[in-house]
């Protein structure tokens, strides 16, 4: 079965509101680990921790950089973490980028209970970011079950500390320049 079609059967109803046929303006390239150019930009893809095969990005232009990384388990196997750069998955991926969007999908009780299920925290997501210099963190796939106030109070607690990076919380319609 063809890429396309895969996600044909997943991009229709009812689990998705629009079939992938009727989005014409959409065309579909395979990508795996390694570097392309579209348009002025390159854009670095490479594994990153996750069960599934999962992509991360970094999107480069005139010296600046964004990254990528919406489905991410930054600190499997790490029982301290942050750990030792080479040993962080999607580290060269996010050093020095300017803005980094990153998964924090579960609080740190929920994590202890999903070690391995491919996801961060808002910690673990600060942690790697802090470590690879990156000026701007955007969060981004938060649990369904997390309601606005419990993400605005997660938020809050980081903010509270001094972080040497600025942190956003990811919302419908934001953007950021790079």
């Amino acid at each position: 079965m063809s890429l396309e079609d895969r996600l044909a059967r997943y991009l229709s109803p009812p689990l998705f509101p629009v079939r992938l046929r009727d989005l014409q303006a959409m065309h579909l390239h395979p990508v795996g680990p390694g570097a392309f150019n579209v348009g002025p930009f390159t854009v670095f893809a490479d594994l990153v921790g996750h069960p599934g095969p999962t992509l991360g990005y970094r999107i480069e232009e005139n010296g600046n950089a964004m990254a990528y990384l919406p489905d991410h388990e930054v600190a499997l196997g790490h029982p301290v973490f942050p750990a030792d750069p080479k040993w962080t998955s999607g580290f060269d991926l996010v050093k020095d980028a300017d803005l980094l969007i990153h998964d924090t999908q579960y609080t740190e009780e929920e994590y202890a209970g999903r070690v391995g299920w491919g996801h961060s925290t808002l910690r673990q997501a600060v942690g790697l970011a802090t470590q690879a210099g990156v000026k701007t963190l955007v969060t981004f796939h938060h649990d369904p079950e997390h309601t606005d106030e419990m993400l605005d109070e997660q938020l809050q607690k980081a903010l509270a500390e001094d972080l040497p990076l600025e942190l956003v919380p990811g919302r419908a319609g934001s953007a950021f320049e790079v």
